[in-house]
């Protein structure tokens, strides 16, 4: 099983959204969304997984964002009153997996929970903070949730021994998008090959985001785009197409359409390098119709495509 581990940024959501309704997450694809704002994109995501019954996780103590101020300074008879009403709703469905991250309001949701009949088997948890260990060795002692996040550290394994899910960080995120031209082929996971023999149950990893959480986003001097492909030996490696015309931030859709030609010129390489999923579908149609679709989408179809390889890859092992 994989679990993509991701913020509810919108472009996250949409990617998530449209793959969900277009069948093309795969049954071995749980997503994990740290939702970082309580906005109508994140309640109509969980709709749509509602919808067409495919699991996904949905933590309620995200670390990052304005969520849980979003959620305290909800007012009545306003919109975010009504987002927070719908996000309750849908939380009690079973396609929502209730999630939480092991930090300083874990025990007191814990608690909240178990007043209100939350079976212990059903949540998913991530352990990332060794301080909070024993908190969680407190709180799970009889019971094994139903996933458990972790790192693969000695502490980590000592202390969560049953359905184990890997959690790394495979992207090398580098300062400047300028500067994946210094290494525009990498490897990026085998984690996939070899979860169970190391006694997982899953793997996550934070896909071609990275773990790096920006409250704000910012003009990039480069447009950068980050496509992962199986290499011969089926390890997973990140090719990275990156614009020319770096030197100031005027006219992204010419930066965009530099770095979208490099990738048609390599996918158009005989064999074809990597499986066409949909997201890489839409960039080859953006390059012929010379089109620009704004930074955000950009992201949407690299995510788009990584969850979709995977979906196909995992379906068939």
């Amino acid at each position: 099983m994989y679990f993509p581990y991701l913020r509810g940024r919108q472009y996250e959501l949409l990617a998530l959204r449209e793959l969900a309704t277009s069948n093309l997450l795969g049954d071995c694809i749980i997503p994990v969304i740290e939702p970082v704002k309580l906005s109508p994109t994140l309640v109509n995501t969980m709709a749509d997984f509602i919808k067409v019954s495919h699991p996904v996780s949905i933590i309620r103590n995200p670390a990052v964002g304005t969520f849980m101020s979003d959620w305290q300074d909800a007012q009545d008879e306003t919109r975010e009153a009504g987002y927070k009403q719908r996000f309750i709703e849908q939380y009690e469905n079973p396609t929502i997996i209730k999630s939480l991250i092991m930090q300083r309001n874990a025990k007191s949701l814990l608690n909240h929970w178990d007043k209100q009949g939350v079976n212990k088997e059903d949540l998913l948890v991530i352990n990332t903070d060794r301080d909070y260990l024993d908190v969680y060795e407190a709180m799970f002692g009889t019971t094994v949730p139903r996933f458990a996040l972790m790192p693969d550290e000695s502490v980590f394994r000592r202390k969560v021994r049953h359905h184990k899910v890997l959690l790394d960080d495979k992207f090398e995120k580098q300062e400047r998008n300028a500067d994946y031209r210094e290494c525009q082929d990498e490897f990026f996971s085998d984690d996939h090959l070899y979860y169970k023999e190391d006694g997982f149950i899953g793997f996550s990893d934070y896909s071609v985001v990275g773990n790096e959480y920006l409250e704000a986003g910012f003009a990039p001097y480069a447009v950068a785009i980050h496509i992962v492909y199986f290499a011969e030996d089926k390890s997973l490696r990140v090719r990275h197409f990156v614009s020319d015309s770096n030197e100031d931030i005027t006219n992204p859709a010419l930066k965009f359409y530099e770095a979208v030609s490099k990738l048609a010129t390599w996918y158009n390489s005989n064999p074809h390098p990597v499986e066409l999923t949909s997201g890489l579908k839409a960039f080859l149609q953006h390059y012929e119709q010379q089109s620009y679709p704004g930074l955000g989408t950009v992201k949407k179809l690299s995510l788009m495509h990584h969850l979709e390889l995977m979906g196909k890859y995992l379906s068939e092992v």
